[in-house]
C-alpha cells in the first residue's frame, strides 16, 4: 500500500502554494523541456525501459492464472514448473530493466542539475553588488541547492511516475476487460473506496505534520536562544531560568500530543485502508463465483485470481495519478523560481567594445558630475566631481551614511553610476574591460574576509603563481611577517572559518598583504582600522603609511594621522562634496570637517597617543 506523504511530499497544497501557483504556459513548458533536449537519446531509452518494465511487472499476475488453471487444477507438473519459472524469469527481467531505467533516469537528472547549477553560478557571478546586498543570502543558497536539487526529483519521480503509472493502468485495464468485462467493472467501482481513506487520512496527517513542524521550529528557536553562550549568560544574569524552562516544557508537551495524534491518525488510516483494500478482492470473488456457478462456466478460478491480482496492482498507480496535480504544481513553481533568477538582468557587464589597454595602468581617477542611488527616492551621491592624479593620495571623510564607501565602490564597478562619469586613466570605467579594471584596483575594506584555509592559501588567492619571496615581501610590507614567523607552521597556519582564529588586526594585515600581491595601480583603504583596538590600529597604520606614499591611493578614514598624510581631503555630506582642501584649510573654515575633527578625529588621535608606548608588542 502506498504511504501517505510527509510534509515535503504531502499530496496537498498549502494555502500559500495555492495562492502562488504558477501559470503554466507553452513558453514555460518549452523552456523546461529545453533542458531535456540535449539528452533525448537517453530519454528514449528511459521511455522504452519504463514501458517494458511496466508490462513485465503485470505478467506474473497473468501467469498466476495459468499456474492455477493449467498447473494446479489441470494437474500438469510440467506446466506448473514452466509457468513458475517463466514468472520468476519475467520478474527478474522486469527488475533488471528497472535498474537500467533507474540508472539512466538518475544519469539524466544529475546531468541536467549539473548544467543548471553551472548556469546559475555563472549568472550569479555576473550580478552586481546591489543584488547581493538586497537579496537574502539564504534565498540565494536555496536556489542553488534545494531548488535545483528538486529538479532531479521531478525528473526521477514526477515525470517517470506519470509515465509508468499510466502504462500500468492502461495495460491492467486491457487485460482485465479481456479476461472478463463484468468483473473488471466490479473491480474498478471499488477503487474509489481505496482512494477516499488514503486522501482523507493523508490530509489529516498533513495538517498535524504542519503543526508539528511549527512546534519543532519553536523548540529549536528556544534551544538556539537559551543554549548558546550569549543566551545562557543572559538567562543567568537576569535569573529567568525557571521562566525559560516553563516555556520549553509547554512547547515540548504540545509536541508530544501532536506526535501521538499523528501516530494514531496513521494507525486508523492503516485499519481503514486494510479493510477497504480487502473489499475489492472479496467482491470479485463473490461476483466471479456467481458467474462461474450460474452464468459462465468458461470462467475459471485462474481468471478470477488474475483479476484480483491486477486490481491490487492498480491501487498504487490510481492514487499517485490522482495526486499528481500537486507534484505538477510544485514542480512548475520550482522551475519558475529558478527561471526568475536566470532572468534577472546583469547590471554590470563588459561593453561589447570594452578596451584593455596594453600600457601599464597609472591609477588616475576622475569623477565628473557623478550621481548614484540605490532607490530613486533616496539619492546617495549627487553631482560629485574630483580628480586624483597618479601617485597622489586623497582622503575621503564625512558623517556615517554620507556615501563614502559607495563613492569608492563606483571605481571598480561594483555598482554603476546613475548619472555622470567615472574615469580610470582617462577612460570611462564602463568602457574598460572588467578584468583589467579590477586587476588594477586593490581594496582593503573594513570587513575583512578570509577563506577557511591557510595564510598561504588566502594570499595566493590574489596571485596563484606568487613565489615564496613575493609572499614574504608582501607580508613584510603589510607588517604581518613577524607574526607569521612566530607561528609554528608559518605561512601554512590555518586561519579558520572567515579567519576566526586570528585577531581583527592580524586579519586586516593579511588582507593588505593579499592586495599588495595584486600590485594594483590604485589602492583604496575603506575604513580599514575603524573596528580595531588602538594597538592593532597602530600596526596597520604603520603598514599603510609607506604604501600611500608610494602609490595612488584613496583613504576613507577616521584616524587623523592617516588623513594628514593625504594630499587632499574631500568632505562628503548630504550626497555631495561639502568641502575640500588640506587639514589646516578645512579646520579654518569651521564647517563640516571642523565638526568631524572636534568630535571624531581628535579623540581618535588622543586615544592612539595614550597607547603609543605599546607599539611593537604582540596583539
Amino acid at each position: 500500500m502506498p504511504p501517505v506523504g510527509g510534509p515535503r511530499g504531502a499530496a496537498f497544497l498549502t494555502d500559500e502554494e495555492k495562492k502562488n501557483a504558477p501559470k503554466v504556459t507553452k513558453g514555460l513548458l518549452k523552456r523546461i523541456f529545453s533542458y531535456l533536449l540535449p539528452y533525448w537519446k537517453q530519454m528514449i531509452i528511459v521511455f522504452i525501459a519504463i514501458v517494458v518494465s511496466s508490462v513485465l511487472n503485470l505478467l506474473p499476475s497473468v501467469l498466476t492464472g495459468k499456474i492455477i488453471d493449467e498447473g494446479l487444477i489441470g494437474e500438469s507438473m510440467n506446466k506448473l514448473i514452466f509457468y513458475i519459472v517463466l514468472s520468476l524469469a519475467v520478474t527478474l527481467g522486469a527488475n533488471l530493466i528497472g535498474v537500467l531505467e533507474s540508472y539512466m533516469n538518475t544519469w539524466i537528472a544529475q546531468h541536467i542539475t549539473f548544467d543548471m547549477r553551472n548556469k546559475m553560478y555563472r549568472h550569479l557571478q555576473k550580478m552586481s553588488q546591489r543584488f547581493f546586498t538586497s537579496n537574502n543570502q539564504g534565498d540565494i543558497i536555496t536556489r542553488m541547492t534545494s531548488d535545483i536539487s528538486g529538479v532531479q526529483q521531478i525528473i526521477t519521480n514526477t515525470l517517470t511516475s506519470i509515465l509508468s503509472n499510466s502504462i500500468t493502468l492502461i495495460v491492467a485495464l486491457i487485460v482485465m476487460f479481456r479476461a472478463n468485462w463484468i468483473l473488471a467493472i466490479v473491480g474498478i467501482v471499488v477503487i474509489p473506496l481505496f482512494v477516499i481513506p488514503t486522501r482523507t487520512a493523508g490530509k489529516t496527517r498533513w495538517t498535524i505534520t504542519k503543526e508539528s513542524q511549527a512546534c519543532s521550529d519553536e523548540i529549536n528557536g528556544i534551544l538556539n536562544e537559551t543554549m548558546s553562550v550569549s543566551g545562557q549568560l543572559l538567562v543567568k544574569l537576569f535569573g529567568t531560568e525557571e521562566k525559560e524552562y516553563q516555556k520549553y516544557e509547554d512547547v515540548n508537551r504540545r509536541m508530544i500530543k501532536l506526535n501521538i495524534r499523528e501516530g494514531m491518525a496513521g494507525r486508523w488510516f492503516r485499519v481503514a485502508l486494510s479493510t477497504f483494500s480487502s473489499i475489492g478482492p472479496m467482491l470479485i470473488y463473490l461476483a466471479g463465483g456467481i458467474l462461474m456457478m450460474k452464468y459462465d462456466s468458461s470462467l475459471t478460478v485462474g481468471d478470477i485470481t488474475v483479476l484480483v491480482a491486477l486490481l491490487g496492482k492498480m491501487y498504487g498507480p490510481v492514487n499517485q495519478l490522482l495526486n499528481i496535480q500537486v507534484d505538477w504544481i510544485r514542480s512548475m513553481a520550482m522551475f519558475t523560481r529558478i527561471f526568475d533568477y536566470y532572468d534577472m538582468p546583469v547590471e554590470i557587464e563588459n561593453a561589447p567594445d570594452a578596451v584593455k589597454p596594453a600600457e601599464p595602468a597609472q591609477g588616475r581617477v576622475e569623477f565628473r558630475n557623478v550621481g548614484f542611488y540605490y532607490d530613486k527616492e533616496r539619492q546617495i551621491l549627487d553631482d560629485v566631481s574630483f580628480r586624483l592624479d597618479s601617485g597622489k593620495c586623497i582622503a575621503v571623510v564625512g558623517p556615517s551614511g554620507s556615501g563614502k564607501s559607495t563613492l569608492v565602490n563606483l571605481i571598480p564597478r561594483l555598482y554603476d553610476v546613475t548619472a555622470g562619469t567615472v574615469t580610470f586613466d582617462g577612460t570611462d570605467v564602463r568602457k574598460i574591460d572588467l578584468g583589467y579594471l579590477r586587476d588594477n584596483i586593490g581594496i582593503v575594506s573594513q570587513e575583512t574576509y578570509l577563506f577557511n584555509g591557510t595564510i598561504r592559501d588566502n594570499l595566493l588567492y590574489a596571485k596563484p603563481d606568487a613565489t615564496e619571496e613575493e609572499l614574504i615581501e608582501a607580508c613584510k610590507k603589510a607588517n604581518i611577517y613577524d607574526f607569521i614567523q612566530n607561528q609554528e607552521t608559518g605561512l601554512d597556519t590555518v586561519v579558520g572559518n572567515r579567519g576566526l582564529k586570528l585577531s581583527g588586526g592580524e586579519k586586516q594585515r593579511i588582507s593588505i598583504a593579499r592586495v599588495l600581491l595584486k600590485d594594483p595601480a590604485l589602492m583604496i583603504f575603506d575604513e580599514a582600522t575603524s573596528a580595531l583596538d588602538s594597538i592593532s590600529e597602530q600596526k596597520i597604520q604603520d603598514a599603510i603609511e609607506p604604501l600611500i606614499a608610494s602609490r595612488t591611493s584613496i583613504l576613507i578614514a577616521h584616524r587623523l594621522s592617516t588623513i594628514l598624510a593625504a594630499d587632499e581631503i574631500l568632505v562628503i555630506s548630504n550626497g555631495g562634496i561639502a568641502e575640500r582642501g588640506t587639514h589646516s584649510e578645512l579646520v579654518a573654515k569651521g564647517g563640516v570637517y571642523t565638526q568631524l575633527y572636534e568630535t571624531q578625529f581628535s579623540k581618535a588621535a588622543q586615544v592612539t597617543d595614550k597607547f603609543d608606548y605599546t607599539e611593537g608588542e604582540g596583539e
